[in-house]
């Protein structure tokens, strides 16, 4: 049993083609989603980051239903998740955050449109801070976002993994 001081995460690891992506949960919802072949260092540099004391379980059966819509993503087969987030961050990041899952599957916006969008229209490196910082890679789609001039710029997945997103979603439209 979970206790409040002490959360367990419970991750996996997602295996698609080529790829490997860590993911972890809490009781509440996915909470993690890696980068594309990173070890699991990853994860725990991440959890080090936002977590004091906590236990880390592998457990693929109770992160099945995480594994089962992302690997439909990568499919086109899924444009959207109903699974819960988990999300720890700063009111700020989580307002980025909540801006980013309102991009259409398929479309792309800008880090200018992001900050106007959360009202914050000069806090463009600010909103690319906590873009940055989005611990939910594929499902909170920071993919989606571009230079003003259209370019892929910085993805904490590498721009290779954030390109393969964009292909994805753009064979289905």
């Amino acid at each position: 049993m979970e206790e409040m001081n002490e959360p367990i995460l419970y991750w996996s690891l997602i295996r698609y083609q080529k790829w490997s992506i860590h993911i972890a949960a809490t009781s509440k919802g996915l909470c993690f989603v890696g980068s594309i072949d990173k070890t699991y260092q990853e994860l725990e540099d991440w959890v080090s980051k936002y977590f004091s004391k906590t236990t880390l379980k592998q457990n693929d059966d109770k992160l099945e239903p995480f594994k089962l819509e992302i690997l439909e993503f990568f499919q086109g087969k899924r444009k959207s998740f109903s699974f819960p987030f988990d999300l720890y961050g700063t009111p700020f990041q989580l307002a980025v955050w909540d801006a980013l899952k309102a991009i259409p599957y398929g479309k792309t916006t800008t880090y200018s449109e992001i900050a106007e969008a959360i009202d914050k229209p000069k806090a463009v490196r600010a909103v690319g801070t906590a873009i940055g910082a989005n611990p939910l890679l594929i499902s909170i789609p920071c993919h989606r976002v571009l230079g003003k001039d259209g370019s892929l710029t910085g993805y904490r997945g590498g721009l290779t993994m954030k390109k393969q997103l964009l292909q994805i979603e753009q064979q289905l439209e």
